[in-house]
């Protein structure tokens, strides 16, 4: 395997980012081999070098920081997709093997495509003194490849003498935006929280347009499910959506927002419940996925013996989910008896 500083001569003589774009939102994270190279990328394309530099670690990518900027100065962008890592134990350290393909675009949008291996170590931070050192870049190397159809194609079947394990991008890109959006918020996303708690529940829904036949193909969608914490009585779950090119997003749930008002202090009684327009939720509550239907639900308690609540359906069709149904129970009555605030399940 090539040493670092061919790596970067590479991937520099093409790879060099200029102005950052929208898509290029900060990513810094060295909790996995496969997110450390990304946030590298996200660093040069952010045009934030001092950052790339410092997720190598004693062996730099270059002989002095001002080559390595200089390095970036006719690139546009770097796109880059890691694959299924692969990890050995060795002298107190875990070194990881990350399959890398990087497309470089430079400023007259032309492109070109590199793909290797990249080493990244931790030493065990259990035994590490002051100067703790996170997980960096040890070496890697990074040759002319092709990508005709995703970059993720052109990802390296084997790294060093370990065959590369079988990837899933959008997998990581989607796990990467929930850790993005909810690190400060999800109690799974805690430093103490248990290992693979924020792992998502994956279901896959095939589906055809309302356009299209039985004799068109089917198409394919992934949905993510993440918990995000619990408490006394209610948890609380995200979702995305990802379709079978790549893409994804987080999905918002349609809700209805009701002027409720009550008889009593107490709110034992009702006196009137109006739909006075639509909200929409990026979270729900004590939801759950039905395969048969294919429908996402929520019990949403308002106190712990669940006399008040409210209850949703979202349905997915089109390559979509729909609000379908809803059910308030408004009264601390310590009785369950939800009443109906939408209906459309048997709409065509």
């Amino acid at each position: 395997m090539k040493n670092v500083r061919a790596v970067v001569a590479l991937a520099c003589a093409v790879a060099l980012p200029s102005i950052a774009s929208a898509e290029d939102q900060y990513l810094d994270n060295r909790s996995d081999a496969g997110a450390l190279v990304r946030s590298f990328y996200n660093a040069v394309n952010r045009k934030e070098y001092a950052r790339a530099w410092d997720y190598f670690g004693d062996q730099k990518p270059a002989k002095t920081f001002d080559q390595f900027v200089k390095g970036y100065a006719d690139t546009e962008r770097v796109d880059v997709a890691t694959g299924g890592i692969s990890e050995e134990g060795a002298a107190g350290s875990v070194y990881f093997q990350v399959p890398v393909a990087i497309k470089a675009t430079d400023k007259n949008g032309d492109e070109k495509v590199f793909a290797g291996c990249y080493t990244a170590r931790l030493a065990n931070p259990a035994i590490q003194e002051q100067g703790f050192q996170p997980m960096h870049i040890e070496q890697g190397g990074l040759k002319p490849g092709s990508a005709d159809g995703p970059l993720s194609d052109a990802l390296p079947e084997q790294c060093g003498d370990t065959p590369a394990a079988k990837g899933d991008p959008t997998r990581d890109k989607v796990v990467e935006a929930f850790r993005m959006a909810y690190s400060d918020t999800c109690q799974t996303l805690m430093a103490d929280a248990e290992p693979g708690a924020a792992d998502p529940q994956i279901h896959v829904l095939k589906y055809r347009h309302k356009y299209e036949t039985d004799s068109d193909p089917e198409h394919e969608m992934r949905l993510f499910k993440f918990d995000c914490g619990m408490g006394a009585y209610n948890s609380n779950e995200v979702y995305y959506l990802a379709d079978d090119s790549g893409g994804f997003r987080q999905l918002q749930f349609a809700e209805p927002e009701l002027d409720i008002r009550y008889e009593d202090q107490e709110q034992t009684k009702l006196k009137s419940m109006t739909v006075i327009g639509y909200t929409a939720a990026d979270q729900l509550v004590n939801s759950d996925f039905d395969e048969k239907d294919k429908s996402l639900t929520s019990f949403n308690k308002w106190r712990g013996i669940g006399d008040a609540s409210s209850i949703g359906k979202w349905i997915f069709r089109d390559g979509d989910f729909t609000l379908v149904r809803y059910e308030v129970d408004p009264t601390e009555d310590e009785e369950i008896n939800p009443q109906t605030v939408i209906d459309l399940e048997s709409a065509p």
